[in-house]
């Protein structure tokens, strides 16, 4: 197969996997000594065998009085026995020099050395002094209350293995037998090259059309999480020489070399390029079956590997995980991470793209009675910055699939360990005021998972049990009255707090300028030259935007913001001339809004659920004075 035919072929996954797999050297990367400061979270290089008994010496455990046990037999409070006091005391770190012998005792304290002749510790509470003399009103037996030398560790015993990684319990038995350094598998070093001339690094001023470098954060923090060592090597522009310069460099120092972007086949995306350019044996798969990250571009180089990550941010770091962590982890010695499967019902209807293997992140709830886990889709794209760091798992969709069923069994392979279940879960219509009122909750003491799903989908969500409360505003045309008719007997509602819709636009623009809303919405409905913003199917505020729009489908129509501050955002950027969204998000961004409709923002929860701690705590929330006059001083309208 020739190098171009490697580049333009789009392969499985697992093909991909075990050509990449056959071309590296996988095996440690090296050994070397570290302080024992510095050795928590390595990974043993050899096994340690303890040089020295722990304890060293007999010690005592407690403070009392060294004796002979046999001298102490038929002590009670009413028969005790009298022993010869010697006057020594034996302190910590003080080497005894008498020796106990029948009928005498000696002062001892916690961790001191055992004299030569005793075998037992009569403690302080349970005996007397009268002058030199010693009155034991409690027998023990031979042993008590001694830790004899060798009890806990003996010499020669092998106290750690190679492989095992390092905790803070580890270091504190390499502490214990005296371990100054510690033998450990060198971490591999692993290179991180960003590229493209759109990103910059976070700090630097945001300017339209860039990017803030999030790829390399995330990266370097993974390869930390794995037992490597990042190396940032920054961003480099989409200028041929310099970047094959940084490649060269990270191939004479590195174990892995990462980059982030520029391995499509546009004209700008030059890591292909410069990568296409490596030999035994190059470039190995480009393109994998997979969504997301099909444009994945791994290769090898002397055995090291050299991997072009997708420029989105999900796309990277799921193809990280699933290529590049297995290589690191074996490169530092460390176990196959082992990932645990549960089952669960998917949420909501999924297509898929037959053809290639698709990976659905997904969040999990307790359902109904908590008798399954439900799995919420966390469709944003391969774009998103916040999908993989929110999901709990994902659904492999196999590549010859094209629909999962809303309801469908799914196997959901954890990213984490386990799932932690939130203790308040809330899906429906987002809101800056639902968001204040989470941060709230969360304040004492409660996990929340919120998901923004819509009006329509948290109402439904509710009457399945699903959730724990769903946020909606839902306007019934035939009362013109919100929420409340849409309530059954498997729900009830909670009132939340009026707010008001609106227009949305640059208070420079004159075309909305001197208009109430229905005019202005008449005028730009069937304006080719302005621009909306629209909202996600689903929800309250996008039935409002069809029923005002009456069908017409102005020019950017098919846009649809998650959720109101998205709105305001791409008004105030430009992006959009106008969209409908509440107040509160208008003032915040500095755009004018003339008013459409009050409408009212609620809350259902299922009557199965209401009596859970956390609903009832949020319930309360709801009605607190303090927590309504904040509600009331962001804009919103309470009875």
């Amino acid at each position: 197969m020739s190098r171009q035919e490697q580049f333009l072929e789009v392969v499985d996954r697992d093909v991909a996997e075990t050509r990449f797999q056959a071309a590296l050297r996988l095996e440690p990367v090296g050994e070397e000594r570290v302080p024992l400061a510095a050795a928590l979270s390595r990974v043993l290089a050899q096994d340690i065998p303890a040089t020295v008994d722990v304890p060293s010496f007999d010690r005592s455990n407690y403070d009392g009085f060294a004796v002979q046990a046999a001298d102490t037999y038929g002590a009670t409070e009413h028969t005790p026995r009298q022993l010869a006091l010697k006057a020594e005391q034996l302190a910590t770190g003080v080497i005894p020099t008498i020796e106990i012998t029948a009928g005498t005792a000696v002062s001892i304290a916690t961790g001191g050395m055992v004299p030569r002749g005793a075998d037992a510790i009569v403690m302080v509470e349970h005996a007397d002094l009268d002058r030199d003399r010693l009155i034991v009103r409690k027998a023990v037996t031979p042993g008590f209350g001694i830790a004899f030398a060798g009890s806990d560790i003996a010499i020669g015993e092998t106290v750690l293995r190679r492989g095992d990684l390092l905790s803070s319990r580890a270091t504190g038995v390499l502490a214990a037998i005296g371990q100054a350094e510690v033998p450990v598998y060198r971490r591999p070093k692993v290179a991180i090259l960003s590229t493209g001339d759109e990103v910059i690094a976070p700090g630097q001023p945001m300017q339209p059309a860039l990017v803030y470098d999030s790829n390399a954060r995330i990266l370097a923090d993974a390869v930390r999480e794995l037992g490597g060592e990042p190396w940032e090597m920054g961003i480099v522009a989409d200028h041929v020489d310099s970047l094959r310069a940084k490649l060269n460099e990270a191939l004479a120092e590195a174990d892995v070399v990462l980059l982030s972007g520029g391995t499509s086949k546009g004209q700008g995306d030059l890591s292909y390029q410069v990568v296409a350019e490596l030999d035994d044996p190059g470039i190995l798969a480009h393109g994998v079956a997979l969504k997301p990250g099909k444009p994945i571009c791994l290769a090898a180089s002397g055995g090291k590997p050299v991997v072009i990550l997708p420029g989105f941010p999900t796309s990277a770091i799921f193809t990280f995980h699933e290529f590049v962590a297995p290589v690191i982890r074996t490169l530092g010695a460390r176990p196959t991470e082992t990932t645990d499967t549960v089952p669960a019902q998917l949420a909501v209807r999924v297509n898929s793209e037959i053809g290639r293997t698709e990976y659905l992140l997904v969040s999990l709830v307790a359902g109904a009675n908590d008798e399954r886990l439900i799995a919420y889709p966390l469709g944003k794209g391969s774009g998103s910055v916040t999908t993989f760091s929110r999901a709990d798992g994902f659904v492999t969709i196999d590549r010859h699939q094209e629909l999962l069923a809303a309801d469908a069994p799914v196997d959901v392979r954890l990213i984490g360990r386990e799932v932690r279940l939130a203790d308040l879960v809330i899906v429906g219509s987002h809101c800056v005021g639902l968001d204040y009122l989470v941060s709230q909750i969360e304040q004492r003491g409660y996990v929340v998972k919120l998901l923004a799903v819509g009006s329509t989908a948290g109402l439904k969500a509710a009457e399945r049990g699903d959730c724990d409360l769903a946020g909606i505003h839902l306007l019934d045309p035939k009362t013109e009255t919100y929420n409340r008719p849409f309530i059954t007997p498997d729900v009830e509602l909670a009132a939340g707090y009026g707010r008001r819709q609106g227009v949305l636009y640059r208070p420079d623009d004159p075309r909305f300028a001197k208009h109430d809303a229905a005019e202005v919405i008449a005028a730009v409905a069937n304006d080719m030259q302005t621009v909306m913003i629209n909202r996600n199917q689903g929800s309250g505020t996008r039935l409002l935007i069809d029923t005002l729009l009456n069908g017409r489908q102005p020019p950017g129509y098919s846009v649809q913001a998650r959720n109101h501050s998205a709105v305001a955002v791409a008004i105030a950027q430009g992006r959009a001339d106008w969209g409908i969204a509440i107040e509160n998000v208008a003032r915040a961004a500095g755009l004018e809004f003339l008013p459409v409709q009050d409408e009212q923002f609620d809350l259902v929860t299922p009557v199965a659920r209401r009596s859970r701690p956390a609903v009832q705590a949020f319930l309360k929330l709801l009605v607190e004075p303090k927590i309504r006059e904040t509600l009331g001083e962001m804009g919103f309208q309470l009875d």
